[in-house]
């Protein structure tokens, strides 16, 4: 586990304010918890569209041949996987997560698939991440900004990593269009919980997982951290009327 921070300023978990501290710790238990079911209840909640969502993520991303990337917040490895596929055996794709054990499980999933040569793995915060200045052509972030106890540091560490002309793209769950704004509520302060309580044994951690998507920021208010964090050239893109979004800058 890297250091944790020491702030003591409020971060979000989920409903609840806690210190960053405490939110470091909270989440990591709850991806200790639910890493055996975790792509199970990821098809089951998503009716199996995340994995579109990660494959359009990964066509948007520009990533080429040979290039260096650095998939953050890696989880079982499906962005891992599709990265590696892009840069090929001359490129380099550091997966990393906080989470020992949903990072072990990212690289036994990928082994068994035969995924080798090009990746390695590493144990990071994204608030404090333990990579050089200028190490990275571009950097991914899937379903994890959220979950990070402060945003604004994670922007400015990956900001620091990236090289100039680096790109981060984040794909992430946000503000869903009003067209579906309510039922989409009911569908997460419902139907999420219930899952999570009867296929992952663990309704708690998914009673966190519906919160924390509703405290994100929107599309615009993330758009703004991330020029804050100084990337420039920031845009997002919809998918799925909002339930997800995909934001992209770059280092200049």
């Amino acid at each position: 586990m890297s250091e944790l921070n020491n702030s003591k300023n409020d971060s979000n978990f989920g409903y609840k304010k806690v210190t960053e501290t405490e939110k470091v710790s909270l989440v990591n238990n709850v991806f200790t918890s639910v890493t055996s079911r975790y792509d199970l209840m990821n098809d089951l909640m998503s009716f199996g569209t995340h994995r579109l969502w990660k494959k359009y993520f990964l066509l948007c991303s520009n990533i080429k041949k040979g290039e260096v990337v650095l998939d953050l917040a890696s989880g079982t490895g499906d962005v891992t996987k599709l990265a590696s596929e892009a840069v090929g055996e001359s490129g380099l794709v550091v997966s990393c997560d906080i989470n020992f054990t949903m990072l072990n499980q990212g690289r036994e999933n990928l082994i068994n698939k035969g995924f080798i040569k090009n990746i390695f793995y590493v144990q990071s915060d994204a608030q404090y991440l333990a990579f050089k200045e200028n190490s990275f052509d571009h950097v991914t972030m899937a379903f994890g900004l959220r979950n990070t106890a402060n945003i604004e540091k994670a922007l400015e560490s990956i900001y620091r990593i990236l090289k100039p002309g680096g790109s981060v793209q984040i794909l992430e769950f946000s503000k869903a269009e009003k067209l579906i704004e309510k039922p989409y509520k009911v569908f997460l302060n419902n139907f999420v919980p219930f899952l999570g309580k009867y296929v992952a044994k663990d309704e708690k951690s998914y009673k966190y997982l519906a919160e924390s998507i509703q405290m994100h920021p929107s599309q615009k208010e993330l758009i703004t951290l991330m020029e804050s964090s100084k990337f420039e050239k920031c845009k997002y893109n919809n998918l799925s009327f909002g339930v997800v979004s995909i934001h992209k800058g770059y280092k200049i």
